[in-house]
């Protein structure tokens, strides 16, 4: 049971950015189900992104008052209630409330299962095991768009019945240890967390995030529209990323620990930039999914290399901690949609590049800052 509920800890780091990413590419689908554009229809991303971006805020922190095991359990649980009512959403004002009651319960899982992992392992060790968590998220953020467009190939509920039997079968097993809660002076501040460092490596999160993986609605639209995909082969295309980071998860570990995360973070920043801006200028399909795939990889360095940094004795490494720079991070990813959808549909170049000069000139500036202070 202990290696089950251990595997399952890895696992779980998956239903996070599986929930925000699965409509990225049914939104045409959800658009002409419910009556709305397409542009509309990406609002359901936002929806999903910022109740759990806002949640992480004090998540992590009450996850280690409550007993982390206890609120990992009761995360999965709300989540199933959250999909089905998506599922069974008839108007939709009612499915937008199902997305958004979904980020909120992953909110109190996303965070709380990096901060147990990190309470698992050697600290020489931090780097493989965050390499292998990131995997798993990677394979959540690029699964969901081949599921949610596999889905709505037939039915677009699909997706969501899927999603809820996942989250049903990780609470069953739960995780290992993490029951006890905080008592008397051993209780975490809500505000105990929100310091400049955290939060400038929370900006670092969102900027390459949300500018990099977070982008798959806006490739999504691009494989339709410049290349006449259907909703099954966009969600194919969008597995790439995800499959490059799986495949290459051991491998990012092992730089983490042996060149150090802020030197990983600075590689895959300023790759992914100009991955980015190649992705939204080549006009040949295969060499897109290419550059696509090493976008995970890129993504990974940065997403293993700010989890190290803020689970390392320099980062505070408390769920506190960990929660809010997951939520900059997701908040950025949240914002992406809402930003770049409109851009796309003005000039689809301008909304590539934009994503690429922040990656490629501001993770650098803001790390730059946090190394000036410290010293």
């Amino acid at each position: 049971m202990v290696a089950l509920r251990r595997a399952a800890l890895f696992l779980g780091a998956f239903l996070g950015p599986f929930g925000g990413g699965m409509t990225a590419a049914m939104l045409p689908e959800l658009g002409a189900d419910f009556g709305v554009p397409t542009a509309t229809a990406s609002v359901s991303i936002t929806a999903y992104l910022l109740p759990f971006a806002g949640v992480m805020l004090v998540s992590g922190t009450l996850g280690d008052r409550w007993g982390r095991g206890r609120t990992v359990v009761a995360g999965y649980a709300l989540y199933v209630v959250a999909s089905l009512a998506c599922v069974l959403a008839v108007s939709w004002p009612v499915f937008l409330a199902g997305r958004a009651l979904q980020g909120v319960a992953n909110a109190f899982t996303t965070p709380v299962l990096l901060a147990a992992l990190a309470a698992a392992v050697e600290p020489d060790r931090l780097g493989r095991a965050l390499g292998w968590f990131g995997s798993l998220q990677a394979a959540g953020q690029t699964s969901a768009p081949l599921a949610g467009g596999l889905g709505a190939e037939v039915d677009w509920r699909w997706a969501f019945w899927g999603a809820a039997g996942v989250a049903l079968l990780l609470g069953v097993v739960g995780i290992p240890g993490g029951s006890a809660r905080a008592t008397g002076d051993a209780r975490p501040r809500l505000r105990s967390a929100w310091t400049g460092p955290v939060l400038r490596l929370g900006l670092v999160a969102a900027i390459g995030w949300g500018c990099l993986a977070g982008l798959n609605f806006l490739l999504a639209l691009r494989l339709e529209e410049q290349f006449g995909l259907g909703a099954g082969p966009r969600g194919l295309v969008l597995t790439a990323l995800g499959v490059a980071g799986i495949l290459t998860a051991r491998l990012i570990g092992g730089a983490v620990d042996r060149l150090g995360p802020r030197r990983c973070v600075l590689t895959g920043a300023v790759g992914g930039g100009v991955l980015v801006a190649l992705i939204g200028l080549v006009p040949v399909l295969g060499v897109v999914v290419a550059l696509w795939a090493l976008g995970g990889v890129c993504s990974q360095l940065i997403l293993v290399g700010v989890n190290a940094l803020v689970l390392g004795p320099a980062g505070g490494g408390g769920g506190g901690a960990v929660s809010v720079v997951q939520a900059v991070r997701f908040a950025g990813t949240a914002a992406s949609p809402v930003a770049l959808t409109p851009v796309y549909h003005a000039d689809p170049l301008v909304a590539f590049f934009a994503p690429a000069a922040l990656l490629a000139a501001g993770v650098p500036a803001v790390l730059a800052v946090d190394r000036t202070r410290r010293t």
